[in-house]
Protein backbone atom coordinates (compact mmCIF):
# COMPACT_ATOMS: atom_id res chain seq x y z
CA UNK A 1 0.00 0.00 0.00
CA UNK A 2 1.15 3.49 -0.71
CA UNK A 3 1.01 6.46 1.63
CA UNK A 4 -1.62 9.19 1.55
CA UNK A 5 -0.14 12.68 1.25
CA UNK A 6 -2.02 15.78 2.40
CA UNK A 7 -0.75 19.25 1.51
CA UNK A 8 -2.36 22.06 3.50
CA UNK A 9 -0.38 25.23 2.89
CA UNK A 10 -0.65 27.71 5.80
CA UNK A 11 -2.97 30.59 4.98
CA UNK A 12 -4.49 28.91 1.90
CA UNK A 13 -8.03 27.44 2.20
CA UNK A 14 -7.14 24.35 0.20
CA UNK A 15 -6.13 20.74 0.84
CA UNK A 16 -4.53 18.59 -1.84
CA UNK A 17 -4.61 14.85 -1.17
CA UNK A 18 -2.73 12.29 -3.26
CA UNK A 19 -2.36 8.52 -3.15
CA UNK A 20 -1.26 5.94 -5.69
CA UNK A 21 -3.18 2.70 -6.20
CA UNK A 22 -1.98 -0.53 -7.80
CA UNK A 23 -4.87 -0.73 -10.26
CA UNK A 24 -5.72 0.69 -13.67
CA UNK A 25 -7.43 4.04 -13.90
CA UNK A 26 -10.74 2.69 -15.25
CA UNK A 27 -11.08 0.34 -12.27
CA UNK A 28 -10.32 3.11 -9.76
CA UNK A 29 -12.89 5.31 -11.52
CA UNK A 30 -15.53 2.57 -11.22
CA UNK A 31 -14.77 2.18 -7.49
CA UNK A 32 -15.19 5.94 -7.05
CA UNK A 33 -18.40 6.31 -9.04
CA UNK A 34 -20.45 3.09 -8.71
CA UNK A 35 -22.47 3.22 -5.48
CA UNK A 36 -22.25 -0.52 -4.77
CA UNK A 37 -18.44 -0.28 -4.90
CA UNK A 38 -18.15 3.12 -3.20
CA UNK A 39 -20.02 1.97 -0.09
CA UNK A 40 -17.47 -0.84 0.36
CA UNK A 41 -14.53 1.50 0.93
CA UNK A 42 -15.43 5.12 1.61
CA UNK A 43 -14.73 6.01 5.22
CA UNK A 44 -13.45 4.23 8.31
CA UNK A 45 -14.15 0.53 8.90
CA UNK A 46 -16.13 1.22 12.07
CA UNK A 47 -18.93 2.78 10.02
CA UNK A 48 -21.65 1.24 7.88
CA UNK A 49 -22.23 3.38 4.79
CA UNK A 50 -25.70 3.94 3.35
CA UNK A 51 -26.07 5.79 0.06
CA UNK A 52 -29.44 7.52 -0.02
CA UNK A 53 -28.92 9.39 -3.30
CA UNK A 54 -26.23 9.15 -5.98
CA UNK A 55 -27.06 10.98 -9.21
CA UNK A 56 -23.69 11.26 -10.98
CA UNK A 57 -24.55 13.80 -13.66
CA UNK A 58 -24.12 17.54 -14.05
CA UNK A 59 -26.40 19.08 -11.42
CA UNK A 60 -27.13 15.70 -9.83
CA UNK A 61 -26.88 15.36 -6.08
CA UNK A 62 -25.73 12.81 -3.56
CA UNK A 63 -26.28 12.05 0.09
CA UNK A 64 -24.82 9.29 2.20
CA UNK A 65 -24.50 8.43 5.86
CA UNK A 66 -21.96 6.65 8.01
CA UNK A 67 -23.37 4.97 11.12
CA UNK A 68 -21.77 3.02 13.93
CA UNK A 69 -22.98 0.28 16.28
CA UNK A 70 -23.84 2.85 18.96
CA UNK A 71 -26.38 4.53 16.67
CA UNK A 72 -24.27 7.60 15.82
CA UNK A 73 -24.94 8.83 12.29
CA UNK A 74 -22.82 11.21 10.22
CA UNK A 75 -24.39 12.52 6.99
CA UNK A 76 -22.77 14.14 3.97
CA UNK A 77 -24.23 15.63 0.81
CA UNK A 78 -23.39 17.69 -2.24
CA UNK A 79 -23.89 18.34 -5.93
CA UNK A 80 -21.96 17.05 -8.94
CA UNK A 81 -20.76 19.57 -11.54
CA UNK A 82 -19.91 18.75 -15.15
CA UNK A 83 -19.55 15.31 -16.65
CA UNK A 84 -17.65 12.90 -14.43
CA UNK A 85 -14.69 11.18 -16.06
CA UNK A 86 -11.34 9.77 -14.96
CA UNK A 87 -9.86 13.11 -16.05
CA UNK A 88 -12.02 15.12 -13.67
CA UNK A 89 -14.91 14.72 -11.27
CA UNK A 90 -16.15 17.88 -9.54
CA UNK A 91 -18.53 18.11 -6.60
CA UNK A 92 -19.45 20.11 -3.57
CA UNK A 93 -19.13 18.43 -0.17
CA UNK A 94 -20.86 19.30 3.08
CA UNK A 95 -20.83 17.48 6.41
CA UNK A 96 -24.30 17.88 7.87
CA UNK A 97 -22.85 17.97 11.39
CA UNK A 98 -21.17 21.26 10.44
CA UNK A 99 -23.76 22.85 8.11
CA UNK A 100 -22.95 25.82 5.95
CA UNK A 101 -19.29 24.89 5.52
CA UNK A 102 -19.05 23.59 1.98
CA UNK A 103 -15.94 22.56 0.08
CA UNK A 104 -15.54 22.42 -3.69
CA UNK A 105 -13.72 19.19 -4.56
CA UNK A 106 -12.03 18.08 -7.77
CA UNK A 107 -10.86 14.50 -8.30
CA UNK A 108 -8.39 13.53 -11.03
CA UNK A 109 -7.04 10.07 -11.83
CA UNK A 110 -3.65 9.88 -13.52
CA UNK A 111 -2.55 6.71 -15.32
CA UNK A 112 0.91 5.57 -14.23
CA UNK A 113 1.64 2.47 -16.33
CA UNK A 114 -1.18 0.38 -14.88
CA UNK A 115 -1.18 2.14 -11.52
CA UNK A 116 -3.32 5.20 -10.76
CA UNK A 117 -2.43 8.40 -8.95
CA UNK A 118 -5.54 9.82 -7.28
CA UNK A 119 -5.49 13.54 -6.55
CA UNK A 120 -8.24 15.43 -4.78
CA UNK A 121 -8.15 19.19 -4.55
CA UNK A 122 -10.54 20.59 -1.94
CA UNK A 123 -11.17 24.31 -1.84
CA UNK A 124 -12.74 25.46 1.43
CA UNK A 125 -14.58 28.67 2.24
CA UNK A 126 -11.90 29.62 4.75
CA UNK A 127 -8.61 28.42 6.21
CA UNK A 128 -10.51 27.81 9.46
CA UNK A 129 -12.91 25.45 7.68
CA UNK A 130 -10.00 23.57 6.11
CA UNK A 131 -8.16 23.32 9.41
CA UNK A 132 -11.34 22.22 11.18
CA UNK A 133 -11.79 19.34 8.75
CA UNK A 134 -8.17 18.27 9.12
CA UNK A 135 -8.24 18.63 12.92
CA UNK A 136 -11.41 16.52 13.14
CA UNK A 137 -10.01 13.42 11.47
CA UNK A 138 -10.24 14.08 7.74
CA UNK A 139 -6.75 12.69 7.07
CA UNK A 140 -7.19 9.59 9.22
CA UNK A 141 -10.62 8.87 7.74
CA UNK A 142 -9.36 9.25 4.19
CA UNK A 143 -6.31 7.13 4.89
CA UNK A 144 -8.37 4.28 6.33
CA UNK A 145 -10.84 4.52 3.45
CA UNK A 146 -7.96 4.42 0.97
CA UNK A 147 -6.60 1.30 2.67
CA UNK A 148 -10.02 -0.25 2.16
CA UNK A 149 -9.99 0.90 -1.48
CA UNK A 150 -6.61 -0.84 -1.93
CA UNK A 151 -8.20 -4.05 -0.64
CA UNK A 152 -11.29 -3.69 -2.85
CA UNK A 153 -9.21 -3.03 -5.98
CA UNK A 154 -6.94 -6.02 -5.24
CA UNK A 155 -10.02 -8.23 -4.92
CA UNK A 156 -11.51 -6.90 -8.15
CA UNK A 157 -8.24 -7.52 -10.00
CA UNK A 158 -7.99 -11.05 -8.60
CA UNK A 159 -11.49 -11.86 -9.92
CA UNK A 160 -10.81 -10.36 -13.36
Amino acid sequence: MSKTTVIATPGVPQAIVTREFDAPRDLVFRAWTEPELLRQWLGPRKYQMTIERWDLRDGGSYRYTHSDDAGNVHAFHGVFHGDASPDQMVQTFEYEGYPGHVSFDTLTLEDRDGRTLVRTNSLFQSVEDRDGMIDNGMTEGMDEGFDRLDELLAGMLARA
